[in-house]
């Protein structure tokens, strides 16, 4: 069993997928929901969850050096997209300290500690263009600080439904091994196309075509040895996959191969409580929330300008995946999911189990917090199986770490 620390978990959504594959033991997992004093996604996360050290306090209060003789060999996390920007110590020659209250910050102190394996993150797609007067630069910042800890890094965007998911949700997931692993040994022999497409950590679990797409050609390019030129001056434009060895980084816009996505009528229950079901008047308001508009608006300056935005499905076709689900989900806002009931044929919005579905979690997980905290949740959470399959990646990786470095010659003779 390869043992984990989970920050940032959330209602246990990495857990989930994770304890899927019968190969890990979350033996940490850190949840806390600043400036609230219910701290509903921990209470759900310690009711479902019996094993392990449940931590409820602010990350940047936890004592690193505790967690390092849990062993743990995977740290996980999806951490908030935020500013990465780095500067001197105090001291002008100690090192780099990350601008306070930036959690990714948490995550590299946590690294030099606890030193895992494996590392496996998952941010918002809009990580790789930020921030937007230095596109590029966080996620350099990222990848600078990840080889400074003397991990190999490979990324992905994930849209779940790509991959027969419910929902159209896109994230990146960053997957960090250690660089004195068999695996990063092996890969090194490996030129960059073949690693992304046929032997990197995602081909497998998330296969591409061979080729990419035209409009965005793929290149490569090397990280400034130091990390404030990156902070200060570098940018770079990041396409939805590519890898980082050793501050060399090659990115392509890698292509799905599709596979038949669940769709929204699959997931949606029957008996449905009459509570959802909505009146003439929120069916009014959210087709005009949902419908185009062109409206004349006054800035600060005086300026005026025109704000429009194209129209939007109402009902949502239910012979297709959901949206990607936001925080906002059930209260009358343009991103919530409304459809027509396909055994009343009446209009509602989806209910608090079909949200935990869209994530593929199990039906009513999050039961015991408010309704308005159940959709909050989901809107915050992964998709559990992507998560799965990623584990199970991890779990291959491992195998080969275990073998003795005789026994692999032998093994790998043979193919």
């Amino acid at each position: 069993m390869i043992k984990v620390i989970e920050l940032f978990a959330g209602v246990g959504g990495f857990r989930l997928g994770l304890e899927a594959t019968k190969g890990f033991d979350v033996v940490w997992g850190n949840q806390w929901e600043p400036s609230k004093k219910a701290q509903d996604a921990f209470e759900c996360y310690s009711r479902q969850f019996k094993t392990g050290i449940h931590s409820n306090e602010d990350i940047s209060t936890v004592n690193e050096k505790e967690l390092v003789n849990l062993n743990a060999n995977l740290l996980v996390g999806g951490f908030p997209c935020q500013d990465y920007s780095v500067a001197r110590s105090l001291s002008g020659e100690k090192g780099i300290q990350g601008k306070k209250g930036v959690l990714f910050w948490e995550i590299v102190r946590i690294l030099k500690e606890a030193r895992p394996r494996y590392v496996l993150l998952e941010n918002v797609d809009r990580l790789l263009k930020s921030p937007s007067k230095q596109r590029g630069r966080d996620f350099s910042v990222m990848l600078a600080s990840l080889r400074d800890l003397n991990y190999t890094v490979e990324w992905r965007v994930i849209n779940a439904a790509d991959y027969g998911q419910a929902q159209r949700r896109r994230r990146i997931f960053i997957f960090a091994v250690l660089n004195d692993t068999s695996y990063v040994s092996k890969l090194s022999a490996i030129d960059d196309v073949t690693l992304i497409h046929e032997q990197g950590f995602f081909a497998t679990p998330f296969p591409i075509e061979d080729g990419y797409n035209e409009k965005h050609k793929p290149h490569s390019f090397t990280l400034p040895e130091d990390i404030l030129e990156v902070s200060d001056e570098f940018s770079m434009k990041y396409l939805n996959a590519g890898i980082m060895r050793n501050g060399n980084v090659y990115t392509e816009e890698v292509i799905p191969v599709y596979e038949e996505p669940t769709t929204l009528k699959e997931i949606l229950l029957t008996g449905v409580d009459e509570k959802y079901y909505l009146g003439e008047e929120a069916i009014k308001k959210f087709e005009y929330l949902k419908g185009p508009k062109k409206i004349e608006r006054t800035s600060s300056t005086g300026h005026k300008y025109t704000f429009s935005e194209g129209g939007m499905a109402f009902p949502e076709p239910i012979d297709k995946p959901g949206r990607t689900m936001l925080t906002s989900e059930g209260t009358v806002n343009r991103s919530s999911h409304v459809v027509e009931d396909p055994e009343t044929g009446r209009i509602r919005i989806i209910t608090p189990v079909e949200a935990e579905r869209l994530n593929g979690f199990p039906d009513n997980w999050t039961e015991g917090m408010s309704e308005r905290m159940r959709y909050f949740c989901m809107g915050n959470a992964l998709v559990v199986g992507l998560i799965e399959r990623m584990g199970n990646r991890i779990l291959e990786i491992e195998k080969e770490e275990e073998i003795p470095a005789d026994n692999r010659e032998v093994q790998m003779s043979w193919f």
